[in-house]
């Protein structure tokens, strides 16, 4: 045997000595190691950078562009010493699991009966479900206040038949409820998902001794998803704490403040921009929500161990639920259908098209086209229709662009680099949408370089990749472990390198799965609108964000058309999203 001069082994053949061939996991590991560097050093920045920023921030007495501000604990003694942000926190723990008492219950009910059940309509009824996850907070917000609020047209008719409105929309009670409702199908996702993995054997054990399709369900079903169901109930804490659409829409008006609308309260209490309290309390949500981000991340990666399957492979077999049952699961499925998507929709669609609506009013006469003519005259409403459309089409392009390049860096690594780049992805979906938009515009008015991208749709853009990093990192791992690992092996033994086994193989295989990607990506891109609220400008106009500053003029038949636009293209999105393949119930 022997030797290099790096001290490798060689191998001797005749009279020339030939290097021993790395094993190909060995090679490819030192391949994509400057790939892996360039790649989590470029997210870091992203990510980290303005997380940093808001760190810094809240020990600064003033801004932290003026010269001068300086180091000092008082934003965090003027938080921690305000009613007003206990009172908020407080609204917001109650509001959190407010909307875990209400989503989980009717989430796993609906997964259970779609997933375990020979229910009607089954695949219709799968993809309706999920609507209410596709549709932006706020667009659902104003939806419910035109249909239920205290003058909307749900609320008008019980009022003219009966004498009152049995409900009131502007109470916690009614934001939670409206919330948990509207989180139904993050829980439906996850426990459907944990659902059809499960084996019918102990079900149908459970029915052959004569037990209800209910109580197989509580007792056999349920407690065989109970890691699924945890992770569901984090996330809806997690989102929770996060939301600010539905708050400001139905909180506000009765001066219900959660955090995030306690934030967007402090922006000028003073009279100027006291952005170290707004940091403070960006702190604050990061330091509760992280440890709940971390929990979720580790009970999906443990979930396996509570899997019940046994044998060769779990067989799977609908429960009968009889003409009764049918019925009763048709009949629960509906109302809630009513509830959580055709009252909002119909709302909007409704008060899209009149100019006035209230007591007394016949709506026939005032129906009107002039509310989308508005749109179309106004120069900062068209803008925000078209940024809107050209962030989410190309900019949902670009993203999964970005986000191939994250999950290669990913792709077959065990190592550190793996971990660092696991907790880089976490990081942002402990931030409210909120607060990352805020912390972009502190960066994008801070860099130097930065500056002249801050009023243009740039700014927008990179804090939309940042806001749905984690999600969409997922659907492309998803799509990137449908590759055999011995067809990457294969192309490397023949000598092909890293980056060639990717465009040959990897990247060929998984292109249908990027297409779907997109399209999933482009509808959450089209439904965010809390990143942009202050990283609006002349401009940078997009329709969630425009909504929220409409809100504060009171324009609601602009509103109601802005809201009803972005309903078609979600819907849109959707239905080709559906085309493309993509898989919105995994």
């Amino acid at each position: 045997m022997a030797t290099n001069v790096d001290n490798s082994p060689a191998v001797t053949s005749g009279s020339w000595v030939q290097p021993a061939a790395r094993p190909p996991y060995l090679r490819r590991r030192l391949d994509a190691a400057p790939f892996r560097i360039g790649v989590i050093g470029t997210l870091a920045i992203a990510v980290l950078g303005p997380v940093g920023l808001i760190v810094y921030q809240s020990f600064l007495d003033g801004p932290f562009f003026s010269p001068r501000s300086q180091l000092s604990l008082d934003a965090y003694r003027y938080i921690l010493s305000d009613p007003s942000f206990y009172e908020a926190l407080g609204t917001t723990v109650l509001f959190a699991f407010g909307m875990v008492a209400v989503a989980v219950p009717l989430g796993s009910i609906l997964a259970f009966l779609l997933t375990r059940t020979d229910i009607k309509a089954k695949k219709l009824l799968e993809i309706l479900v999920l609507m209410p996850m596709f549709i932006s907070s706020i667009v659902l917000a104003f939806g419910y206040t035109v249909a239920i609020g205290p003058s909307g047209f749900v609320s008008i008719f019980f009022r003219e038949t009966i004498g009152f409105v049995p409900w009131n929309l502007y109470s916690l009670g009614g934001l939670i409820a409206i919330a948990g409702l509207s989180h139904v199908p993050h829980v439906y996702l996850y426990v459907s998902s944990a659902m059809r993995n499960l084996p019918s054997d102990l079900e149908e054990a459970a029915r052959s001794t004569g037990a209800g399709i209910w109580r197989v369900s509580r007792d056999v079903t349920l407690p065989m998803v109970l890691p699924a169901l945890v992770f569901a109930a984090s996330l809806n804490i997690l989102l929770g704490f996060e939301t600010f659409g539905i708050p400001l829409v139905l909180g506000d008006p009765n001066g219900i403040m959660v955090l995030t609308t306690y934030i967007y309260k402090l922006t000028t209490l003073f009279g100027v921009p006291t952005y170290q309290l707004m940091a403070v309390v960006a702190m604050v949500l990061v330091l509760i929500t992280l440890p709940l981000v971390y929990f979720q991340r580790r009970i999906l990666r443990h979930s396996r161990r509570y899997a019940a399957l046994g044998g060769k492979g779990g067989r799977t077999t609908s429960l009968k639920l009889g003409r009764g049952g049918q019925v009763l699961a048709l009949s629960l499925i509906g109302l809630w259908l009513f509830v959580a998507v055709v009252l909002p929709i119909g709302g909007i669609t409704l008060r899209a098209f009149v100019d006035a609506w209230g007591q007394g009013v016949n709506l026939m006469d005032h129906l009107t086209l002039a509310n989308f003519d508005n749109l179309m005259s106004v120069p900062s409403l068209f803008r925000g229709i078209l940024n809107t459309v050209l962030l989410s089409v190309v900019g949902g392009a670009i993203a999964v662009l970005i986000y191939l390049l994250v999950g290669l860096a990913g792709h077959r690594n065990t190592g550190l680099s793996n971990t660092v780049l696991d907790y880089i992805v976490l990081l942002p979906r402990a931030l409210p949408g909120l607060v990352i938009g805020l912390a972009f515009f502190w960066v994008f008015l801070f860099v130097p370089l930065l500056t002249p991208l801050r009023p243009t749709l740039v700014s927008l853009f990179v804090a939309y990749v940042v806001v749905g990093l984690s999600y969409g990192l997922r659907l492309l791992q998803g799509t990137l472990i449908q590759v055999g690992p011995e067809l990457e092996e294969a192309a490397r033994t023949t000598g092909a390198t890293l980056g060639r086994t990717w465009r040959d193989i990897v990247i060929p295989i998984v292109r249908p799965g990027l297409v779907g990607a997109w399209a999933l990506i482009m509808i959450i891109f089209l439904r965010e609108y809390a990143t942009g609220v202050y990283l609006m400008s002349s401009g940078t106009e997009v329709i969630g964000s425009l909504m929220v500053s409409l809100l504060q003029t009171g324009a609601m038949d602009t509103i109601a058309a802005l809201a009803f636009i972005s309903i078609l293209l979600t819907a849109g999105g959707l239905t080709l999203a559906l085309r493309l393949g993509a898989k919105v119930h995994d």
